[in-house]
């Protein structure tokens, strides 16, 4: 990576003072380039052109505006979704104008991502955090089109997740389809619904039903603003959890 005031202060540090002068004028341009956050030269062309830089917050909802708008218009649901977000971060008056603002932002496609990417691609569990966000805004409407995936792969890989990581938080957040009445619940059907294998051991189990248990809670949509039928829904996956969860129990003997 090629820093701009650490470049241009080595090269003038060079040009009067040789050897020690770059030196002194990497130093001093590298504090600047951390004081600014200048990461490259496009940051440099932004800040003349007058755009603030992000914050790792505004980065979020910068990219859900721009999910929200990629089929030509944002919906009541993709709103919806960025107050969600806003509430699970729990967000202060002043962060929640800052992400409106962002969420805005990213409505006009004009902002160039791959930097702040890039830098939160240093943060590992940010990037995952940053990318189930995305999903969650892509199925805000209650389809990804081919479009917002292509989008969120490309995301996904400059974040440093795998396509099949990627591919496993899309079904994560895929809305699910109403269960038959009357239909048993199969053990194999079980398994898929957490995510483990037969001979998956008891403990790992556990792990994987309280995981999914605490995500798609109906309490954690609790003050949230979230509508009748995310509530149900939430409802409806929980006691499919709970049920996976004892038939798995019953059959393996723990």
């Amino acid at each position: 990576m090629w820093w701009p005031s650490t470049v241009l202060g080595a090269g003038a540090g060079f040009a009067i003072a040789s050897i020690p002068g770059a030196l002194l004028g990497a130093l001093l341009g590298q504090a600047m380039d951390r004081r600014l956050q200048l990461q490259g030269w496009e940051d440099v062309r932004e800040r003349l052109g007058g755009r603030p830089a992000l914050r790792d917050d505004e980065v979020l909802f910068v990219l859900l505006g721009r999910l929200a708008k990629s089929d030509g218009r944002v919906t009541e649901g993709h709103i919806q979704q960025a107050r969600q977000e806003m509430s699970r971060l729990g967000m202060s008056e002043p962060a929640r104008l800052r992400a409106i603002a962002a969420f805005n932002r990213g409505k006009s496609r004009r902002e160039k991502l791959s930097r702040y990417l890039r830098r939160l691609k240093l943060q590992p569990h940010a990037a995952e955090g940053t990318l189930r966000a995305c999903w969650r805004m892509a199925w805000a409407d209650g389809k990804a089109g081919r479009h917002e995936r292509e989008v969120l792969l490309s995301w996904g890989q400059q974040l440093g997740l795998t396509r099949s990581q990627i591919t496993a938080l899309a079904q994560d957040y895929e809305p699910r389809k109403p269960a038959l009445e009357g239909v048993p619940l199969t053990f194999a059907s079980a398994l898929r619904l957490l995510g483990v294998e037969a001979d998956t051991e008891a403990d790992r189990i556990k792990q994987a039903y309280r995981r999914l248990l605490s995500r798609h809670h109906p309490d954690k949509l609790a003050g949230s603003g979230a509508s009748d039928a995310q509530v149900r829904e939430a409802t409806e996956r929980t006691r499919e959890l709970h049920q996976a969860y004892t038939l798995i129990r019953k059959r393996r003997g723990f």
